[in-house]
């Protein structure tokens, strides 16, 4: 069985976006914290996206 595309780029996405988030919190820069909570808002919509796509193909 094979994951839509979106559905691991969404989660790679919504990774990177804690690890800013993490970043920006330790080191009090607020760009980045927000850059980062933004990329966890964008993975979760792409995750949901390729869950969709794979619903479609009945996976």
């Amino acid at each position: 069985m094979t994951v839509d595309k979106d559905r691991v780029e969404g989660s790679a996405t919504n990774l990177g976006g804690k690890v800013k988030e993490g970043a920006g919190n330790l080191t009090g820069d607020e760009k980045l914290k927000n850059e980062g909570i933004a990329d966890q808002v964008k993975g979760k919509v792409q995750n949901v996206v390729g869950g969709i796509k794979d619903a479609l193909k009945g996976k």
